[in-house]
Order: structure tokens, then C-alpha cells, then sequence
């Protein structure tokens, strides 16, 4: 074999090499491909559909993270590698999204084909639909129609919701449902048939919600393979796919995955300029119903309050150690002002084993100088006290509290039993102006928005604001509960003294 021979068949082997899975294929042939560990995830998963180890896959990102261009471009030149006679469908909201995708696969047909035998088809020029020489090709529509009539092997559904308000109408999210039902799996073909579906999260209901609803997960006798990659992991969603520990962030294609701290700024201040729905179902892939909450989204940003002057009277941390049964120990601060009204100006709460829950609430205490640290006396009061001693001896002996620095008193709150009669009632003190938020709290007011009164638990930061509130104003304890409807803003002037010192609106 001469030396051209050699260099040609050294070349086919290499690129033969590039097929274990779309990932390793994308990064081999494109350069400017830039690889992070969840693309390796994404890749093993994708590779695992192509070899027939699990029909259905379900990816759920944030956006913006490689995650399309990788299983709604790469992917599918790859299936078309192994099966040259398949056809995909390539789906997304809008036609002109799908045809993007659609035309950066037959780009790398023209580019990479040769390699592995495949050539568009003669006189395949249309870009919504073409075909290589052996028979298979790509269509590329919108979601909603264009499958009629034809066979798919591969479905791909990209981004199936334009936005949110797409995804919260009831009659799009229905006609996306029935498009996929009785259009789309009817084209599939009994040799060979896969779908896969990237995304981000919008609404309980949207495509993702109703095919885990309706087919189930592979781990629980399902039908759905689930790759979560939320951007901070939390283990409320199980074994992390990544295998990061609580508050890791997710990688980015444009940041070096080694800088945590530039990871962890890009995701905070995209939680800090979204909406508290937003971050939690695009960001966290975690959607959930606004309706039947005890307080409003309008509500808790109406009673957001930075600039109104107020001097504490008292101030204090509140905890709740057993995070409502979860894993989530909520630990929250804040100041009874001289109007009367409960200031939360802190929220640490977090995954915590009782260690770090008390150290959080020690420091949290001397950063804020409370004078009063109270537990919830319902649930493990003298595990707290003693937790909460401990750390305050174990801060001062390390030297991160000044050894002459008493530490706060420390006050049982007894709550209600019930999970609604004790959160209910600090519903309505933000109803009449008597809780006042000192900032944007995105986490804690997203699981007052979003709880509801059918639920089992109630998270952790719900029940350590409570708590604060009680401590703060007990009388919000001993009242009746006033079965109200929804609150869409608070009642203006109820709050004690508001009226003579700062008018009866909030200033903003």
C-alpha cells in the first residue's frame, strides 16, 4: 500500500473514531465547538437513543447552554452517519428556527459527508425537506403541522414554546399536545423510531410536563429518559447528572469551567434580573402553578421596599430546622420597624445539615447585631438551643465573633400545627401592610407564590418567615384567619403608625 493509501485509510479510521457519539463527533470535525462537561452528559445520552438503549429522551437545560445546537444539529448528522436511510424531523415553535436547524445539518453533510459515505442527494435543494443518496434526510417544521404524510425514524422537538405566554395558554399548550399525539408518533416507523425533546421549562403543563405526567420516567417504570441539568443544583431533584453538591453551578460554553466564581456570577445575576417564576422554571427547570397560592407574585412585589426610612426596633433571626421535612433548613432575618410593621432582610436559607444551619443563623445574627434568635418550639427545641450554643462557642474560639459579644437570647415560637394555619395568617399580615420585604428575596417568594394550602409541607423559608413574624408581632398568631381571596396588592394604611409616618401607599 503506497503512502497516499496509508494517509487515506489513517484518515477513515480516525474519523470512524469520531462516531462514538455526537459530542465526541461535533468536537472532532468543528473547532470552534467548545466542550463542558454537561455537553459529555448530553452526548453519552444521545449516543445511548442512537444504539437503541432507551427510545425517548427528555433534556432539560437552562438556556443558552449548547444544548440545541448539540441535539438539534449534531445529533442528527450523526444518526444520519449510522442510518443513511433514516428520516428526522426536525421540530421546533417556529419554522424558521426548525430550518436553521435543518440547514446547519445539511451544511455538514456538504462539509463532513464524504467521510462516512454520505452525499446529498441530486437535485435535493430544498431546505425544509432534502434527502442524502441512500434515501434518508431531514424535514424541518414548526411544530403544530408539516409531518403529514411523512415517514420519521428520528423526531427532534426543539424548544416546543416560543415563550411563556405561549406556554400558559391552555389552548396552545392543547394544540402542541394533540399535535404530537395524533400527528407526529403516528409518522413514526416500526424498524427504527426515537424522540428526543430539549428544552426549557415554562409551565407544570407544557410538553415536558404532560409526557412525564402521561408516559412516566425510565427509573420509575416509564417511558422518559430525563436529563435534568438545573443551574444550580439542588437535591430536591435527586442524584445530580453532573454529580455536583448543593449550589454547584452548571457550565457554561463561554466560561472556563474551572471558574467557579464567574459560573456562579453569571447565574446569579441572571436570577437577579428574572422574575421569580422565570428563574425557578427557565433556569432550575422547575415550573410551578401560579394559581391557588396564598399570596400573588403582584403582591410580594408590591411590598418590596428599599428606600422607605425606618429604624429597627427589634431585630432577629428566625430558623426552621427541619426545612418542612425536606432537605432545605430555612434561616431568614429581619427587624421590627418603629412602624409597626415585620422588615425580612435576610434569607440564608439552604440545604443544611443543623451544623451549618446554626452556624448560618449565628452569623447571620452577629452580621445583623439581632438581639433574639427564635426557633420553632414545635419541632426539636433542645436540639436547636444547643446547636445554636455551639456554634456561637465555636465562632468566638475561631475568632470570627469577638469573644466579648453575647449571644442572642434564644425564644421558642410555638406555630400552629397545621401547615395553612400557620402561614396563612402571615399572608394576610402582607396583605395589610404589615410585612414589608427589604429587597428581592427570589427564592423565598417564590415558595409563598407558589405553595399551596393541598400541599404535604411547606418549604423551609416559608415556615422561618413565619416564624420571624410571630416572634416580631405575636398577636398575628393568636387572630382569627380571615379566609380571604387572592391578594393582588396589600390594603393600603392597615398597618400600625404607616399612615402618619410614611403615607398610605408603598414608596418605592
Amino acid at each position: 500500500m503506497g503512502v497516499f493509501q496509508r494517509l487515506e485509510a489513517a484518515k477513515k479510521s480516525m474519523s470512524r473514531d469520531l462516531l462514538v457519539d455526537p459530542v465526541t463527533l461535533a468536537r472532532g470535525l468543528d473547532p470552534t465547538y467548545l466542550m463542558r462537561p454537561h455537553l459529555r452528559v448530553i452526548g453519552d445520552a444521545l449516543a445511548d437513543v442512537g444504539n437503541g438503549v432507551c427510545d425517548r429522551l427528555l433534556i432539560l437545560t437552562p438556556p443558552q447552554v449548547g444544548k440545541s445546537t448539540t441535539t438539534g444539529e449534531w445529533f442528527p448528522f450523526w444518526w444520519l452517519t449510522k442510518y443513511s436511510s433514516d428520516r428526522v424531523a426536525v421540530t421546533s415553535y417556529s419554522d424558521d428556527l426548525a430550518l436553521k436547524r435543518g440547514k446547519a445539518i445539511r451544511s455538514y453533510v456538504e462539509e463532513y459527508g464524504d467521510e462516512y459515505d454520505l452525499r446529498m442527494k441530486a437535485g435535493s435543494g430544498a431546505m425544509q425537506d432534502w434527502e442524502v443518496t441512500e434515501g434518508g434526510g431531514v424535514r424541518s417544521v414548526s411544530v403544530g403541522k408539516g409531518l403529514t404524510g411523512h415517514s420519521v425514524n428520528l423526531l427532534i422537538v426543539d424548544d416546543p414554546h416560543k415563550d411563556r405566554a405561549d406556554a400558559e395558554s391552555e389552548v396552545s399548550r392543547n394544540a402542541l399536545h394533540d399535535w404530537y399525539s395524533s400527528t407526529a408518533l403516528k409518522r413514526l416507523q416500526p424498524d427504527r423510531n426515537a424522540v428526543v425533546a430539549i428544552m426549557t421549562r415554562w409551565h407544570p403543563d407544557d410538553f415536558a410536563g404532560r409526557r412525564l405526567t402521561e408516559e412516566g420516567r425510565l427509573e420509575d417504570g416509564g417511558r422518559w429518559r430525563v436529563i435534568h441539568l438545573p443551574a444550580i443544583a439542588d437535591p430536591k431533584f435527586g442524584p445530580d447528572p453532573l454529580g455536583r453538591g448543593p449550589g454547584d453551578p452548571l457550565p457554561h460554553p463561554k466560561i472556563p469551567t474551572r471558574d467557579r466564581r464567574a459560573l456562579l456570577a453569571w447565574w446569579a445575576d441572571m436570577k437577579k434580573t428574572s422574575i421569580v417564576r422565570d428563574w425557578h422554571a427557565l433556569a432550575q427547570g422547575d415550573p410551578q402553578p401560579a394559581e391557588g397560592a396564598l399570596v400573588s407574585e403582584e403582591l410580594l412585589r408590591l411590598i418590596r421596599d428599599t428606600s422607605t426610612k425606618v429604624e429597627p426596633q427589634k431585630i432577629a433571626v428566625a430558623i426552621d430546622p427541619s426545612g418542612g421535612g425536606r432537605d432545605v433548613a430555612g434561616v431568614v432575618g429581619g427587624f421590627l420597624g418603629d412602624d409597626g410593621r415585620v422588615w425580612i432582610t435576610d434569607d440564608v436559607s439552604g440545604a443544611m445539615s443543623s451544623s451549618d444551619w446554626s452556624m448560618a443563623a449565628c452569623r447571620l445574627a452577629h452580621r445583623t447585631n439581632a438581639s433574639i434568635i427564635y426557633v420553632e418550639w414545635n419541632y426539636g427545641r433542645d436540639m436547636c438551643e444547643l446547636a445554636i450554643r455551639t456554634s456561637w462557642e465555636t465562632l468566638q474560639r475561631d475568632g470570627e465573633i469577638p469573644a466579648d459579644v453575647l449571644m442572642p437570647k434564644i425564644a421558642p415560637v410555638r406555630a400552629k400545627q397545621g401547615k395553612l394555619l400557620r402561614a396563612e395568617p402571615v399572608a394576610q399580615q402582607m396583605v395589610q401592610d404589615k410585612v414589608r420585604l427589604r429587597g428581592v428575596f427570589t427564592d423565598l417568594e417564590r415558595e409563598w407564590a407558589t405553595w399551596m394550602s393541598t400541599d404535604p409541607d411547606s418549604p423551609g423559608r416559608i415556615d422561618a418567615s413565619t416564624i420571624l413574624v410571630y416572634g416580631l408581632i405575636p398577636e398575628a398568631n393568636k387572630g382569627a384567619i380571615v379566609h380571604a381571596p387572592l391578594p393582588q396588592a396589600p390594603q393600603a394604611g392597615r398597618a400600625p403608625r404607616a399612615a402618619s409616618l410614611y403615607g398610605q401607599r408603598i414608596n418605592h
